[in-house]
Order: structure tokens, then sequence, then C-alpha cells
């Protein structure tokens, strides 16, 4: 198959989300002291991850706006602590917005694959994450320049996986859907949603995955290993 498209995603694709926002996080976390309320900044991140995760999960179903999924997220892990202070969430969150697209952090051979696939392909960026963080993290990573063009579900107001944020970003980058390649590591959202419309997906597989509903066109532990098959 020659492929003359790839649609990456970002997060924990291309740049680093888990560590970077883990680093923002413990910053802000000292920043505020928060070790008078929590236990450890563990405590703290382990309550922030598990009502993040749900969320994002009612965002995607339309449940929960933009706006209240970033506020409830900062402050539930503070309401679970017995600290009913919105304020400081609000303050915690504003921090953690200015300092998190300022970080580089890319995954394991991110900028080399980039390299050698930029010339060859076009690359686009296809992403559920927010349109005011996502081009500020890119450029502060050096990898805007490898892509031209950046797709985010904010533009439509839909999540992958569904089908019509695959369709919106074919129309916008005037692909042929045989000739497109979707690439990430979330299994749900990129590689389901690519199947979904018969685009063919490569998996980034960060957590050691071990069942499958289907086979994904390629299976990849390694950015690298894009450099063999394309």
């Amino acid at each position: 198959m020659k492929y003359k498209n790839l649609f990456f995603d970002l997060d924990d694709t291309i740049w680093a989300f888990s560590r970077n926002a883990r680093d923002t996080f413990e910053e802000v976390y000292q920043k505020y002291s928060f070790d008078r309320y929590f236990d450890s900044f563990d405590h703290y991140y382990t309550l922030y991850q598990r009502r993040n995760t749900e969320l994002w999960l009612e965002y995607g179903k339309g449940k929960v706006t933009k706006e209240e999924l970033n506020r409830q997220r900062f402050f539930y892990p503070l309401q679970a602590v017995g600290v009913e202070d919105e304020a400081l969430a609000e303050r915690f969150s504003e921090d953690f917005f200015a300092i998190i697209p300022t970080k580089s952090g890319l995954m394991p051979h991110a900028k080399e694959v980039l390299e050698y696939l930029a010339p060859q392909y076009n690359l686009y960026i296809l992403s559920n994450g927010f349109r005011e963080l996502q081009s500020r993290k890119m450029r502060s990573a050096g990898v805007d320049r490898y892509f031209k063009k950046i797709i985010l579900s904010e533009d439509l107001g839909i999540l992958k996986p569904w089908p019509e944020i695959f369709y919106f970003a074919l129309s916008a980058t005037q692909s042929e859907l045989r000739e497109s390649l979707m690439i990430g590591d979330s299994w749900e959202a990129d590689i389901t949603g690519a199947h979904g419309v018969g685009m063919h997906q490569a998996f980034y597989d960060v957590t050691e995955r071990t069942a499958f509903p289907f086979q994904p066109t390629y299976h990849i532990h390694s950015l690298k290993e894009l450099m063999n098959l394309l």
C-alpha cells in the first residue's frame, strides 16, 4: 500500500503528554503547597486522573462542555479532601494551562521519524485536544514545521472516534481515504475510529495492550518502526 497522507494523533503519539502533564502538575502542586491538603503528590494526581478520565468520556458524549470539564477536573481533587475552594482550583488551572504548552518532551524517536517522513508524505495532526494548547505545544517541541495542517475535534465539535471527524479531516486536507493512514496511541479514539471509516491504522502500543477486537493494519511499539513500514 502506497500512502500519501499520514494523520498523526498528537498527545502521547508525538508529544509526550503523560510525562509533560505530570511534570506540570507537580510544578504547580509545589507552588501552591498542596502537601497541606494531600498525603503526597501521587495522592493528588490519582484523584485528578480518575475524575479526568470520567469527564473526558462525558465530554465525548456531549454531556459536559469544555468549560465544565476544565472546572470540574481541577476542583474535584480539592473537594475529595474537603477543600471547597473553587477560586484556588481556578488559579491552579490557570497556571497549569500557562505552563504545559511550554513543555517540549517528545515521544521516543519522534523528531527523527518526522524528519524521515516529512519529505515523502503529507503529514497532518488529527487530535481531540484544545486549539489554544495544541499549536503552542508543537511549537515548543519544535515539531510544528513537519505538519501541513492541524485538524482538531474542537473545529467540528465532534471527538474521535466518531466517523464525522475522520471524514472532516479527509475533506479539510483533500485526502483520499485509500491513500491515508491514521497513527495513534489510543485504541478507542484513533484505531477504532479510523477502522470504522475504512482508513488504515498504525496502532502505537505504548501500554502493551493484549486484547484486540480486530487486528489493526499495523501494530508498532516504537515510532521508529514507521521508517521500515513506510
